[in-house]
C-alpha cells in the first residue's frame, strides 16, 4: 500500500522554486482581484513612471537584442549547432515554424489583427497627417510592433536557453543562461531566484493573455448568436473546456499535442487569410503589402531608435503603444523563449536566428496587411466609419469586420475555431513551460502537475475576470518587464562569452610545443605532460635547455659575421633572449620567459587526471621584438629550440625584404 501511495503523490516540483512562486502568484492575484481599484492606482502610478522615465531604456534594450542576434547570425558563431556537432533537428522545418509561431503570436494576431490598425487610424496625434501618409504610418507602425523587434526579444531568450542546454548540457532553465558569469552558483540560491522570477513573470503574462482570449471567444459566440449574451457562466464553461484540452495535449507531449494542433491551426489561419484576400480588395491589398514592406524597411532604423524626444506631443502614443508592446513581449519572453528553445535542438545558430526573426515576421506582415488594410478600406468605402467607431472594442471588432464578407457565418465559425485552437496551444505550451521551470527541467513529471497548472491558470483568470482585476494584472506584467529586460542584456553578454569560449575550444590546434613530436622521447614527454611545473622548474628549463640552445646558435651566427647578443633578465619574470641588433631596422628578438597559468577547479578535483597541488603552474612562453603573442615551448628539446629561433629569424628577414613592411621594421617608428 505504501509503495502505491508514494507513487500516487510523486512530484517533480522543486520546493525552493515552486513554494515561493505560488505564494507570490496567488497573493498578487488575490490583491488584484479583491482590491482592483486600489491595485490599479498603485500599479498604474508605477507603470506611468516607468513609461515616462525609462522609455529610452526600453528602446535601447530591444535595439541591442536585434543587433546582437544579427551579429551572431553573420559571424563565425553562426555555424555553431545547438547540440552536438552533427546532431539533427528534432522537428521538421514546417512543424518547427508552426509551433514557434503558435506559441509566440497566435491569440494576439486574432485579437489585434483588425484592432491595432484601426486604433492607429483613429489616433488623435496622427490626424494632422496627409491621408496617404496616415495609411502608410498605420501599416508601418503595426509591422514595427509585431515584426522583427518582437521576435528579437523572443529569439534572445530562446537562443540563450537552447545554446546552454544543448551545447553546454545544462538544464533547460533560465538559470543556465548565467553559467559563464556565476558558474556553479547557478545551481544554488542565485539560480532559484532567477527561476522564481521567470515563473512569476510567465504566469502573470499568460493569465492576462488567456483572460483576453476568453473575452474574445465570448464576444464571438455572442456575435454569431450562439449565446444570447456574455455571462460569467459562459466564461467558466469556455475556460474549463479549453484547459481540459490543453492539459490533455500537454500530457501527450510536444510530439503529439502542440505539434499537430499548431500545424492544423497554421493551415486554418492561412485559409482564412486567403479568403479575406480574395474576397476583399485584392489588388489594393497586394499593392499595399509591397509598398508597406518598403516603407517599413526604409524607416526601420528611424523607428527603432525613435524616443520622440523632439516630438513631445507624440509621447502618449509612444507610451501606450510602442513601450507597452516592448514590455509585453519581454514579459512573454521567458515562456516563449523556453518553448522555442525546447523545439530548436539541432538547428545552427544562423538558421535559428534567421528563421525566428524573419519567417514569422513576414507572415505577420502579410496577415496585418490583409486584415488591417481590408478593415480600413471597408471602413472608408463600405461601412461609412462604422468600424473605426468601434476601434476601442477590440474583442468584438474582428467579428463585426467579418460581417462585410460573404459566407459570414461560416467564416466566423472558422475564426472561432482558430482562436479556440490558438488558445489551447498557448495554454498547452504554458503548462509545459511552467512545469519545466517549477521542476528544474525534470525529465519526467506526473500528469497531475499539468492538471495543477491548468487549474491554477483557470481559477485565477476567472477570478480576475469576475472581479474586473484583469487590467490591474496586465499592468503588473508590464511593470515586471523592465528589470527582466535588463536581465536579458546579461543573457547577451553571457551567451557571447559562452560562444567565444566554445569557438576557441573547438578551433584550437595542437600546442606549438608539440610541433616537432615524432615519437622519439615519448616517455620523457609523457612525464612532462603529467607533471605540474613550478616556477623553479621553468627556470631550470631556461638554464639547461634554452640558454645552451641560444649559445650554440650565437656561436654559429658569429662565425658567419652576424653579431648576436644573449640577455638574461630576472624582473618581472625570469627570462632569456637572443637579440640581433640593427641600426635602421627593428631588432630581431626571440625570448623565453616563465609565465603563470591558471588551472580549472575541475582538473584539480578530477582523481584520474594529473595531480595539481595548486591552482597555478608556470610554463616557458616565447616573446618577440614586435610584440606578437608568444606560445608555450615546454616540450622543446635544445635542437627544437634552435630550429624554432631559426624559423622566426627567417620570417623576420623575409618580411624586412618586402618594401610594404617599412612602417613596421623602421627603427624610427619603434618606441
Amino acid at each position: 500500500m505504501m509503495a502505491k501511495k508514494n507513487k500516487v503523490f510523486y512530484s517533480s516540483f522543486n520546493k525552493t522554486i515552486t513554494i515561493p512562486s505560488l505564494i507570490f502568484i496567488i497573493g498578487v492575484s488575490l490583491f488584484c482581484g479583491l482590491f482592483p481599484v486600489k491595485a490599479l492606482k498603485v500599479l498604474g502610478y508605477l507603470k506611468d513612471s516607468i513609461s515616462t522615465n525609462f522609455n529610452w531604456l526600453y528602446v535601447t534594450i530591444v535595439t541591442v537584442f536585434i543587433f546582437f542576434l544579427l551579429f551572431l547570425a553573420v559571424s563565425k558563431y553562426g555555424k555553431i549547432r545547438l547540440g552536438r556537432a552533427g546532431s539533427k533537428p528534432e522537428y521538421s522545418f514546417f512543424s518547427w515554424i508552426s509551433m514557434l509561431f503558435a506559441a509566440g503570436m497566435g491569440i494576439g494576431l486574432m485579437f489585434f489583427g483588425v484592432a491595432e490598425p484601426l486604433g492607429h487610424f483613429v489616433e488623435p496625434s496622427l490626424q494632422g497627417l496627409d491621408h496617404s501618409e496616415l495609411l502608410k504610418r498605420v501599416q508601418t507602425y503595426t509591422f514595427f510592433h509585431w515584426g522583427i523587434h518582437a521576435w528579437a526579444i523572443y529569439g534572445t531568450v530562446g537562443l540563450s536557453l537552447a545554446y546552454f542546454a544543448y551545447r553546454y548540457k545544462l538544464p533547460l532553465s533560465l538559470r543556465s543562461c548565467f553559467y559563464p558569469i556565476f558558474k556553479d552558483k547557478i545551481q544554488g540560491k542565485v539560480g532559484d531566484v532567477i527561476d522564481i522570477f521567470a515563473l512569476c513573470t510567465t504566469f502573470f503574462g499568460l493569465t492576462t493573455s488567456l483572460g483576453l482570449g476568453v473575452i474574445q471567444l465570448s464576444a464571438g459566440l455572442e456575435a454569431m448568436g450562439i449565446i444570447p449574451h456574455i455571462s460569467f457562466g459562459t466564461q467558466i464553461m469556455l475556460v474549463v473546456i479549453i484547459m481540459s484540452l490543453a492539459v490533455l495535449s500537454a500530457s501527450s507531449g510536444l510530439n503529439k499535442g502542440v505539434k499537430y494542433l499548431s500545424q492544423i491551426n497554421v493551415i486554418a489561419s492561412v485559409v482564412l487569410m486567403l479568403f479575406i484576400l480574395f474576397t476583399g480588395p485584392t489588388v489594393y491589398l497586394l499593392r499595399s503589402f509591397i509598398e508597406g514592406l518598403g516603407h517599413y524597411t526604409s524607416h526601420f532604423f528611424e523607428y527603432t531608435f525613435n524616443t520622440y524626444a523632439y516630438e513631445p506631443e507624440r509621447l502618449p502614443w509612444h507610451y501606450n503603444w510602442t513601450i507597452l508592446y516592448w514590455a509585453w513581449w519581454i514579459s512573454w519572453s521567458p515562456y516563449v523563449g523556453l518553448f522555442i528553445a525546447r523545439i530548436s535542438k539541432g538547428r545552427t545558430i544562423r538558421e535559428f536566428i534567421m528563421a525566428v526573426l524573419f519567417i514569422p515576421s513576414l507572415f505577420i506582415f502579410v496577415w496585418m496587411t490583409i486584415f488591417g488594410n481590408s478593415a480600413i478600406w471597408i471602413d472608408e468605402h463600405v461601412a461609412s466609419g462604422a468600424l473605426s467607431g468601434m476601434a476601442s472594442q477590440a474583442d468584438v471588432l474582428l467579428f463585426r469586420f467579418l460581417e462585410y464578407f460573404p459566407l459570414k457565418t461560416l467564416v466566423s465559425a472558422l475564426t472561432l475555431f482558430i482562436i479556440f485552437v490558438f488558445f489551447v496551444t498557448s495554454a498547452d505550451s504554458a503548462i509545459f513551460v511552467m512545469n519545466n521551470i517549477a521542476s528544474k527541467n525534470a525529465k519526467k513529471s506526473p500528469i497531475w502537475q499539468n492538471v495543477f497548472w491548468g487549474a491554477l491558470l483557470s481559477v485565477l483568470a476567472l477570478i480576475l475576470l469576475n472581479l474586473d482585476g484583469l487590467e490591474t494584472m496586465q499592468t503588473m506584467t508590464l511593470i515586471t518587464a523592465l528589470p527582466f529586460g535588463v536581465i536579458m542584456l546579461l543573457f547577451c553578454h553571457s551567451t557571447y562569452k559562452g560562444m567565444y569560449i566554445d569557438k576557441k575550444y573547438y578551433s584550437r590546434d595542437f600546442s606549438p610545443s608539440t610541433e616537432y613530436w615524432s615519437g622519439a622521447f615519448w616517455k620523457k614527454r609523457l612525464d612532462k605532460i603529467l607533471s605540474n611545473s613550478k616556477k623553479q622548474d621553468v627556470h631550470k628549463y631556461l638554464e639547461d635547455t634554452v640558454k645552451p640552445a641560444f649559445e650554440a646558435l650565437k656561436e654559429e651566427l658569429e662565425s658567419r659575421g652576424v653579431h648576436t647578443l644573449i640577455h638574461t633578465k630576472t624582473l618581472p619574470e625570469h627570462a632569456i633572449e637572443i637579440v640581433i641588433e640593427y641600426e635602421t631596422m627593428m631588432d630581431f628578438v626571440y625570448g623565453v620567459r616563465a609565465e603563470p597559468k591558471s588551472i580549472s577547479d575541475y582538473l584539480i578535483e578530477e582523481k584520474n587526471a594529473p595531480q595539481f597541488h595548486t591552482k597555478r603552474v608556470f610554463i616557458p612562453v616565447t616573446y618577440f621584438g614586435d610584440d606578437r603573442p608568444g606560445y608555450d615551448i615546454q616540450y622543446f628539446t635544445k635542437e627544437e629550440v634552435i630550429s624554432d629561433v631559426m624559423k622566426q629569424y627567417e620570417r623576420y628577414l623575409s618580411l624586412t625584404s618586402e618594401k610594404e613592411h617599412d612602417l613596421f621594421i623602421n627603427s624610427e617608428n619603434i618606441d
